[in-house]
């Protein structure tokens, strides 16, 4: 809907449904009435006041879903650029990110949140695995409140262990209220890893996770972090489920990816984190095998991009970059790709909505469901012409400065190229004080050198959970 509450007809564009058939208008339109698709057409019959959005010339398709970002990273913008996995673990891990007070969380999350619709993406998983307290997690929660976009928070805390801080009283009590307080605009997960411990602590966690009846997201297959045990684990245990979400799963078995298959699970891929950080080759080649539901995420700003045109761009090229390095091995040529520009859109929107077991009123534009809007459309560019493959134009041509228009719940949030009604300077404000704030805690000396920090000699190979002493050489060929 539009300020003033009318009916909202996006007209003439290229549409992208993503529906079940992947049904695409080449002059097609959108109606909006309230928060929900009232009809997909062509030359549509509006309400008398209906404000029209001119689309010609542009690709209408639905709002995309990131299921796996550490918005409250996004402070940091940047600062890990060259930082490889182990790099990241001895910053946030084992020295600094226990520095992060509630408002540096509070940051995070609205420069996150923004940037997410800025880019389209109207639907975001907040891994927010640094609440070290209920005020951490309040904070996290108030700054995705004051963003007009859909939020999932994804409750978790690296600087404790998950059988700890998911048994306690403060957990519990701001769970359920969150869980009751729950609306359209913002769910709830628990994030954890599992290490693989024989001793299988974090049934604990698992347990409180189904008492509560919500979703268990977790990092697995990560090289040097997670492997096929905290899978095995967890399945035996009977609490592997639809719902389960696996973030990154790129160094797993066959054995393990039966496992998921098998409990109806689905992967949130971080290509760009994957194939620059070392959690392992991107997976989605050996996925897409098992048949596996995959999902796109951008993991953290702190190094990559904050959009999902990065995310679908280096999915293709290292899905395709397998291929052919796989077919060569054999003395083979690929003469057609298995995955397409038309996959990893679907994997950004229908797939995201899928995951996060939504799928029934998100991740595509029909009759009914949310409305919940991306219009691309650049006449400044000279790249937004001509559209003639519209997959391969979102996949590998789009980019963020090319979202014209985003709705979220039938309300419009950026119009023109521009976020309607957000305070930047604000966001800039609060970011700037957490960062200097950050650097002045470590000093000038130990912020410069954590850009490139050395790497202790530790257990951090095997275990970066500092919480308990277990670890393993599985990772490592032992």
């Amino acid at each position: 809907m539009s300020e003033s509450g009318r009916p909202v007809v996006l007209r003439g564009g290229l549409v992208l449904t993503m529906d079940d058939a992947h049904t695409v208008l080449p002059e097609g339109d959108v109606l909006v009435v309230g928060d929900r698709i009232a009809e997909v057409g062509s030359r549509l019959e509006v309400p008398e006041g209906t404000e029209e959005i001119d689309a010609r010339g542009g690709i209408v398709m639905p709002g995309m879903i990131d299921t796996h970002r550490h918005m409250w990273q996004t402070a940091m913008r940047g600062y890990g650029a060259d930082w490889t996995l182990t790099q990241y673990f001895v910053w946030y891990y084992l020295e600094s990110g226990k520095h992060f007070r509630p408002q540096d969380i509070r940051a995070g999350n609205l420069l996150a949140a923004l940037e997410a619709i800025d880019a389209g993406v109207t639907t975001c998983v907040d891994w927010s695995h640094g609440l070290q307290t209920p005020l951490h997690a309040e904070a996290a929660v108030d700054a995705l409140r004051s963003v007009p976009g859909r939020f999932v928070l994804a409750y978790g805390n690296i600087q404790q262990a998950p059988w700890e801080w998911a048994t306690s009283p403060d957990f519990t009590a701001f769970a359920k209220r969150i869980i009751e307080a729950r609306d359209d605009m913002l769910g709830f997960q628990m994030a954890f890893d599992v290490t693989g411990d024989p001793e299988f602590p974090e049934r604990a966690a698992y347990e409180v996770a189904r008492e509560l009846g919500v979703a268990v997201t977790t990092h697995a297959g990560v090289w040097g972090a997670t492997n096929d045990d905290g899978i095995r684990l967890a399945h035996e245990a009977g609490f592997l489920n639809e719902s389960s979400i696996f973030v990154h799963a790129a160094t797993l078995s066959p054995d393990s990816y039966h496992r998921i298959a098998a409990s109806g699970g689905s992967v949130s891929v971080s290509t760009e984190s994957e194939q620059s950080a070392g959690q392992g080759y991107p997976p989605t080649w050996a996925l897409r095998n098992y048949g596996i539901p995959v999902s796109l995420s951008m993991d953290t700003s702190v190094w990559w991009s904050g959009d999902l045109f990065s995310a679908m761009r280096s999915t293709l090229g290292a899905d395709r970059s397998r291929e052919h390095l796989e077919a060569h091995a054999r003395g083979e040529t690929i003469t057609a790709h298995k995955l397409r520009a038309e996959h990893v859109v679907d994997w950004a929107t229908r797939g995201g909505a899928k995951a996060l077991g939504r799928d029934h009123e998100l991740g595509s534009l029909e009759r009914g469901k949310k409305a919940d809007i991306v219009l691309l459309r650049n006449d400044d560019s000279p790249v937004s012409f001509p559209i003639l493959h519209p997959y391969g134009h979102v996949a590998l041509q789009a980019q963020r400065g090319d979202v014209h228009t985003v709705l979220v719940n039938g309300r419009i949030v950026k119009r023109d190229g521009r976020l309607v009604g957000a305070d930047l300077a604000d966001a800039r404000a609060l970011v700037a004080e957490t960062v200097e704030y950050l650097r002045s805690t470590l000093g000038d000396e130990a912020w410069i050198k954590g850009m490139h920090p050395d790497v202790p000699e530790t257990s951090i190979l095997d275990n970066p959970y500092q919480y308990t002493d277990y670890g393993t050489a599985a990772t490592h060929g032992g």
